[in-house]
């Protein structure tokens, strides 16, 4: 199953929609979702796409407003990103000293760009570490550098559930 596949089912789940249903709000078959859900098909892009805005986590609700402060007042180097599309939601002032960046330019903004070759490794193995079907919720593994703003080290995510269904991976540099 892909990472749409799982992410699709995770949502219909935690807002109790039926398939049908959702295959209705992406005027498909109930066949269809059932294979894009199983990932004996490929979502197409545009699909993809709503289903990436639907899934987006916002961590402005009431309920995340703890979350958010515990992250941006931490002393250790840690930020969280929406699971899915990789937008960074917060991130503490030990975090942005190393990437030598203000909050205002990287929130809200993907930071899939700026991952290492080991960081885009972790990531293709998640699924098959069971991360997308909830078996684990937490990944740790050595990175190099890049320019900026990877520091090499041991990064550690988690994956947490924000108060919306959505799914959000707090970052931590354990060492570097």
């Amino acid at each position: 199953m892909n990472e749409f596949g799982r992410a699709l089912r995770r949502w219909r789940r935690l807002r109790g929609v039926k398939q049908s249903h959702a295959a209705e709000l992406f005027c498909v078959t109930q066949a269809t979702l059932s294979r894009w859900e199983s990932g004996r098909h490929r979502i197409p892009g545009k699909a993809a796409h709503e289903l990436s805005r639907l899934l987006r986590a916002p961590l402005d609700a009431a309920g995340d407003a703890g979350l958010r402060r515990l992250v941006e007042s931490s002393v250790l180097p840690v930020h969280l990103i929406c699971d899915l599309s990789h937008r960074l939601l917060a991130a503490s002032p030990a975090r942005f000293a190393t990437w030598n960046a203000d909050a205002a330019e990287l929130r809200g903004v993907s930071l899939w760009g700026f991952a290492t070759d080991e960081i885009r490794l972790a990531e293709s193995r998640l699924g098959e570490l069971g991360w997308y079907d909830d078996n684990v919720a937490q990944v740790s593994f050595r990175t190099g550098a890049n320019d900026n703003p990877i520091d090499p080290g041991i990064l550690m995510w988690e994956r947490l559930q924000l108060s919306d269904g959505t799914l959000a991976r707090l970052v931590t540099t354990i060492r570097h």
